[in-house]
């Protein structure tokens, strides 16, 4: 009885010693992605607050015919009128089984001249076609240069200006001191974060994988954002 219980003793503490070593493996992974989970929460609560402002937000129609959709929380303006900037932010692209895990991004420069006096701006960007997700796809891109850019429609904004405005790669808007507008942001340097995607994927992951490929994993609290796309566009992806 003596050594029964005593290889039950043992057999508990390797077992509680295993389980704490799993439990200071997962919050040391959560810790590593932390800032990559924040940014995720940020654009989420910034896409949900403008899509819940009545008759300010984006026209359901339009986000509907988005492929993939881009939110920099508090874009830091510099200068006055024209000035650099810069910020961070996710994207997350459409799918047959829903929205994708997030990619992280920068935006940099750019000149944001409605934004006057600004300390800091949250910009949205809709990315309405092939061309437009292939811009995204690629390791940096202009807005304005390599990709066109119009401001897009807010609101209950439709007929033929908003068709127009369709057949622009992206649809930019803004958010600055509580006003929501469309803004043709010109000259802003978009990049993939790289070192934010391969702590939250792996070292061998891009943003091209991460927003064409749902076999791609990572934590789950990375979804805030997709899945605050997915309430208000359920559309799967038709490619």
């Amino acid at each position: 009885m003596l050594k029964v219980f005593k290889w039950r003793f043992v057999l508990a503490l390797v077992v509680g010693w295993m389980g704490a070593v799993t439990v200071q493996a997962q919050n040391t992974s959560n810790a590593e992605i932390q800032d990559q989970v924040s940014q995720s929460q940020k654009a989420a609560r910034v896409f949900r607050e403008i899509m819940n402002t009545p008759d300010k937000s984006i026209p359901s129609g339009v986000l509907d015919r988005a492929e993939c959709v881009a939110v920099f929380p508090s874009v830091v303006k510099a200068g006055f009128i024209f000035g650099g900037g810069g910020g961070r932010g996710v994207a997350s692209c459409r799918a047959k089984k829903g929205w994708t895990m997030p990619a992280f991004f920068n935006l940099a420069r750019g000149s944001f001249g409605l934004q006057i006096g600004a300390q800091s701006t949250d910009f949205i960007l809709l990315f309405m076609n092939e061309n437009g997700l292939n811009s995204l796809l690629s390791d940096k891109f202009e807005m304005g240069g390599d990709a066109s850019v119009a401001a897009g429609p807010v609101g209950r904004q439709t007929g033929a200006s908003t068709d127009l405005k369709i057949d622009a790669q992206i649809l930019s808007y803004s958010r600055s001191r509580g006003v929501f507008a469309g803004l043709e942001l010109k000259g802003a340097i978009i990049s993939q974060d790289k070192d934010h995607i391969h702590l939250a994927y792996g070292n061998t992951v891009d943003a091209k994988q991460v927003l064409q490929d749902q076999n791609v994993k990572g934590d789950p609290a990375l979804r805030a954002f997709p899945d605050t796309l997915a309430k208000y566009s359920s559309r799967p992806a038709q490619r």
